[in-house]
């Protein structure tokens, strides 16, 4: 659905995107996560069309990035989405039903389903005068309007409480269940961790690690057993009329085993701890400069996703 080729954007002799290539499936959830600065936004711009890449090419549905046909195949949301304030919600959806061409008995019906999924009360009030979170619903459905079958969201919740943040991020995943492909950007990694198929790490513009969040854990992560005894055993600590010991291997877990069946006692509980997607990025992130010097991104040879 979407193919980035040796993409790479330059402004002034400063690389924003260094040669990143990179393909989302069809139906995917796909996140782009790192640090400010580490080209996140140019990337997502080049693959909605915004600005043209340095080098290398973007095709999304089949279409360069930038064809007109391509534009009616991709909702794009973008982190900062300023609205026209003196509108309504119906009018301003209107409008741009009107831009994609959407005959009008279509764009009504399309307006109202959206706006009642996304929970938009005071439709007739102007956008000025309403919330943030409210705002950024209509911005939502703005992109929604065409009824594409890509959609590019970077940063759809930023800056917005909680509940409202919790309502899109649902949202979003209910678009997904229903076959939209999402290229989706936040800083707030739990949110990725509970939407996203696979997730690219950028970082200095370049993509330094990838795949889904198993492949992720596995390479960057770490995973500690919390091995609940019966009986007191080495480096075990009391909690709760139990022992617990804390070890990083199998065979160490099997060394708690014979150690409590020494005692007289046996283990009654082994708890996996795995590392969050936020640890993960740390881990990529500390060890980013090693991987520099040795000329390799992390994750492999190239900066293929």
């Amino acid at each position: 659905m979407i193919e980035a080729r040796d993409l790479r954007k330059e402004y002034g002799g400063f690389s924003a995107v260094e040669g990143s290539t990179f393909s989302v499936d069809s139906g995917e959830v796909f996140g782009i996560i790192g640090p400010n600065g580490a080209g996140k936004t140019t990337t997502l711009k080049m693959i909605a069309g915004l600005i043209e890449p340095t080098s290398g090419s973007v095709s999304v549905a089949g279409y360069e990035a930038g064809e007109s046909e391509m534009r009616h195949r991709l909702g794009f949301l973008p982190e900062e989405s300023p609205l026209y304030e003196e509108m309504t919600p119906r009018t301003y959806l209107h409008f741009f039903a009107d831009l994609y061409d959407v005959p009008d008995d279509v764009a009504e019906r399309r307006i109202r389903e959206t706006l009642d999924e996304l929970d938009l009360q005071h439709r007739d009030r102007q956008i000025g005068d309403m919330s943030k979170g409210m705002k950024r619903k209509v911005a939502i459905a703005r992109s929604l309007i065409n009824d594409p079958d890509v959609l590019i969201y970077d940063e759809p919740a930023s800056g917005l409480d909680p509940l409202t943040t919790n309502y899109i991020i649902e949202f979003t995943s209910q678009l997904a269940a229903e076959g939209k492909t999402i290229v989706f950007s936040a800083h707030n990694l739990f949110h990725v961790e509970s939407i996203c198929d696979r997730v690219a790490i950028m970082n200095d513009g370049a993509i330094v690690a990838r795949g889904d969040l198993d492949e992720l854990q596995a390479e960057y992560g770490e995973t500690v057993y919390h091995v609940h005894t019966t009986v007191e055993v080495p480096d075990s600590v009391a909690t709760n009329g139990r022992y617990v010991r804390t070890v990083e291997t199998m065979d160490e877990v099997e060394t708690t085993r014979e150690a409590a069946q020494e005692a007289g006692g046996s283990i009654i509980d082994i708890r996996t701890e795995e590392s969050s997607l936020e640890e993960v990025f740390l881990n990529v992130a500390d060890g980013r400069d090693s991987r520099a010097q040795s000329g390799r991104p992390a994750g492999g040879s190239s900066s293929e996703v």
